[in-house]
């Protein structure tokens, strides 16, 4: 039997962790939250992988819908909007606020969510929870950027973890 050096070892090890990671799905989200102090809101992008959401409707609402740009089923936005309002929440300055669902399109393999917080006067902190497809996919990571002004702060969200509040300075 012939034994590996170093290098041997290394294409190894390589090999089985990449084979490893071709058979393991990423189950992401990013929601982009910028506040525009002229306008005084919030405005809301949050991209989802349109296989997942379409997993999650076909689940929990109708299993006939298929996403689609071309043709879809006028119900689509209202299944959307349904559970953004369960699983998204915000509270700004301590305070929860109602946001509006503006709309969704798609673009390439994503869905793009567009949404609105109006009347926020003032931004000091911001509580955000999010919990989009964790209920389908324990792996599911929402990743969620914030910008006041020059000011952007990030956060990581989660099953288990699935809110967390960020400070800004004036």
């Amino acid at each position: 039997m012939k034994k590996l050096g170093w290098g041997g070892s290394l294409i190894v090890l390589v090999t089985l962790f990449t084979s490893f990671t071709v058979l393991h799905k990423f189950y992401v989200s990013v929601t982009q939250i910028e506040y525009d102090a002229e306008e005084e809101s919030l405005q809301i992008i949050s991209r989802i992988f349109i296989d997942d959401i379409e997993d999650l409707i076909q689940v929990r609402y109708d299993e006939s819908i298929v996403l689609s740009p071309v043709k879809e089923s006028e119900k689509v936005n209202a299944y959307v909007e349904n559970y953004f309002s369960q699983k998204f929440e915000l509270q700004v300055n301590g305070t929860p606020v109602d946001y509006t669902f503006l709309g969704k399109e798609y673009k390439e393999d994503m869905m793009i969510c567009y949404l609105e917080v109006k009347n926020i006067k003032a931004l000091h902190s911001i509580t955000v929870k999010n919990l989009i497809l964790t209920d389908l996919f324990e792996e599911q990571k929402n990743i969620v950027h914030l910008k006041k002004g020059e000011q952007r702060k990030s956060l990581m969200l989660e099953s288990g973890n699935g809110s967390g509040m960020l400070k800004f300075s004036e």
